[in-house]
């Protein structure tokens, strides 16, 4: 067996584990507390995980280089570095909502990379005079971790959203008292718990986009640099790089409305949200015109 059968084994055999990861994850917020299902969803997202590290490792091996030259490499270290944080932020916050929220994402992003991209993508192949630099490591696996890391912070916000609009139906219908020693029925508990839940989520959130926006600064900083030593030139108005820039101002925007506290509640998470559209267009979106410096290795 061929190594390129291996990777290809590895990348099959992380689709089958997430897809049951999924129904692990969403079996348990259905089911309140359940540590059996929790270790189940964690053990199993770890085996993602080294079945993604060991895929991209091989290839690193095979090839000679980072594997992130292309679409598919690319999209491969995403879910790798999705599955990670996850892994991170559900060992310091016990949260159950993480996984819920990332598994999907990483499931579609696997799935689209193995049955939606074109075989000759998936192919390695050596790498244009531009990417032969060591800046190929530093640039482009910081960006990808600030994408993953704002992707799930703008989860966390969309989910914050959805959760605010059910509060807002079950409050109209629940007589709200915020002391725990007055919830005296069924609703009113119900209801407190989803208000303590809209704070645990918010914060968390907000705690995730705060560490993406300093990773995707020094990613465009790197990526100037770059630009410099391979066009000669710092910034070309590239759609790659206007579209960083949008994404840069959004996150910008919402971590200076929650630093001064000029915004609170919906608003910022509804520029969170919108975050979450533009970082895959800036990530995704731009590459498949097939236009500008950053078009080699897509579609």
């Amino acid at each position: 067996m061929s190594w390129s059968s291996i990777e290809n084994n590895l990348i099959n055999l992380s689709f089958g584990i997430l897809l049951i990861t999924l129904l692990v994850y969403w079996s348990n917020i259905t089911i309140n507390r359940n540590k059996i299902l929790s270790k189940i969803g964690t053990i199993l997202t770890i085996l993602i995980n080294l079945c993604l590290g060991i895929s991209l490792l091989i290839r690193w091996i095979s090839n000679g280089y980072f594997p992130l030259s292309n679409l598919y490499e690319s999209l491969i270290f995403l879910t790798w570095i999705l599955t990670f944080i996850h892994l991170i932020i559900e060992k310091q916050n016990n949260s159950k909502l993480i996984g819920a929220i990332n598994i999907p994402i990483s499931l579609f992003v696997i799935a689209f990379s193995s049955f939606v991209l074109p075989s000759e993508i998936k192919e390695a192949s050596p790498l244009v005079p531009a990417l032969r630099s060591n800046w190929l490591m530093m640039h482009v696996s910081i960006m990808m971790f600030s994408y993953a890391t704002l992707i799930l912070g703008s989860l966390l916000s969309i989910l914050f959203l959805i959760i605010s609009k059910t509060n807002k139906y079950a409050s109209h219908n629940t007589n709200l008292v915020y002391d725990k020693n007055s919830i005296n029925n069924y609703k009113t508990y119900l209801l407190f718990n989803r208000l303590n839940l809209l704070q645990s989520v918010d914060n968390l959130s907000y705690r995730i986009i705060s560490l993406g926006f300093p990773m995707l600064t020094i990613g465009i900083i790197a990526g100037a640099v770059w630009a410099n030593e391979a066009w000669g030139s710092y910034w070309s108005w590239d759609p790659k790089e206007t579209w960083a820039l949008i994404t840069w101002i959004i996150f910008a925007t919402y971590l200076h409305a929650r630093l001064s506290k000029s915004w609170s509640g919906e608003k910022p998470a509804i520029l969170a949200s919108l975050g979450f559209i533009v970082v895959w267009i800036c990530y995704l979106g731009v590459n498949f015109l097939g236009k500008g410096l950053h078009s080699y290795g897509w579609i």
